[in-house]
């Protein structure tokens, strides 16, 4: 049993003792104020799924979790969120981990695993419920670097498009020409070494960026949300494959002083209501991103398959950069090991029945053919 499912248990187990206590009816009176400071805007779809989490606090609370979900910028901005939530500026937010590399690189971990450690998405997710992850970033978080917040992650997003561009490209050549918008840390260093300009900027910026023609090319987040935040308007060139975020897993931020003064039940809450949030970005993702393809195609947007050429020669600029950390950054060290030893462990089964998914996949499309 982890430490997250240890203390979700012992805090239902707590939950259930106050419920029978005599100063339990005064304590189920009193209210609290969640005030969560997204990094998205009000159009995301990730946005609207925060705001279900807040509406399921709220519901399972009766009440006494008040949730207030705000879109990028209308507290503080984005990259400022980490800082606001330690400091009590607001006492919540929603980022990605991987916005904070600039205060230590093992940040990026958490967020966009690099792809030489061989994490996916689903991997990811269980190293940090079944595996260290989530311990490992409370450490870094607490403890490495002081700060007064504790982080659950959700909404599990990847893998991540390669992105929106104003032209198409055949060759690396042609897209290091391109001023591209990438994720801060180790995916914008990794183009930048593989000579494509790329800049780091938040969602809010990208469409107003993108009309100045300050950009030429940008990833977002996936097909449905980049449509929400208006890219396929501007632009008619996607790109759907990229390596750069083959994992993305926002996180909840919440100062740990108020929420370790929460009764154990409403902590109990807010750790069920973070795994069902989880579950539900992952149906939502799959059916909502695959609309927005069937959308584009049919729109005109010319959906295309990145070349062949980026592939390793991203991989190579990348692992260079990771020498550089893993040389410099102990703790990055140490969690670019777990996860390397996780993805060990779980490769030999999850590898085999991916393949056996797909076989089942291009079996159905073969029957449907068959009978038209």
């Amino acid at each position: 049993m982890t430490r997250f499912t240890q203390v979700l248990a012992c805090g239902l187990l707590g939950a259930a003792v106050a419920f029978g206590s005599p100063g339990a009816a005064k304590a189920q009176d009193k209210t609290y104020d969640l005030n969560i400071q997204t990094a998205v805007p009000n159009s995301s779809l990730y946005f609207k799924l925060v705001e279900e989490f807040g509406k399921s606090l709220e519901d399972m609370s009766g009440g006494r979790l008040k949730v207030n979900v705000l879109p990028d910028g209308a507290e503080v901005a984005a990259f400022e969120i980490l800082d606001a939530v330690s400091n009590g500026v607001v006492n919540a937010g929603y980022c990605w981990p991987h916005y904070w590399s600039g205060k230590n690189s093992a940040f990026v971990l958490f967020s966009n695993v690099p792809a030489s450690t061989g994490m996916d998405q689903q991997s990811l997710m269980s190293w940090y419920y079944a595996g260290e992850g989530f311990d490992l970033y409370q450490e870094l978080l607490q403890e490495v670097m002081n700060l007064d917040v504790v982080s659950f992650p959700m909404e599990p997003m990847g893998p991540d498009p390669l992105g929106w561009f104003a032209k198409p490209f055949e060759s690396m050549d042609e897209f290091r020409s391109l001023k591209y918008r990438a994720p801060p840390g180790i995916a914008g260093q990794t183009y930048n070494a593989m000579g494509v300009p790329a800049v780091a900027m938040p969602g809010s910026e990208l469409v107003p960026a993108a009309q100045r023609g300050t950009i030429d090319a940008a990833e977002w987040i996936g097909p449905a949300d980049d449509r929400n935040l208006g890219l396929s308007k501007i632009w008619n060139y996607y790109y759907l494959q990229g390596l750069h975020q083959q994992t993305d897993v926002g996180e909840l931020l919440i100062n740990k002083s108020f929420f370790e003064g929460l009764p154990d039940d409403l902590k109990a809450m807010i750790r069920t209501a973070v795994l069902a949030n989880a579950m539900q970005t992952q149906a939502t993702n799959l059916r909502e991103n695959s609309l927005a393809v069937k959308e584009y195609e049919e729109g005109g947007i010319h959906v295309l398959d990145t070349p062949d050429e980026y592939y390793q020669m991203f991989i190579d600029a990348q692992n260079e950069i990771i020498k550089k950390y893993l040389d410099e950054n102990a703790f990055f060290a140490r969690v670019y090991k777990s996860q390397e030893d996780f993805a060990k462990l779980v490769y030999p089964y999850h590898s085999r029945v991916q393949k056996l998914h797909s076989e089942v996949v291009q079996g159905a499309e073969k029957v449907r053919q068959g009978q038209q």
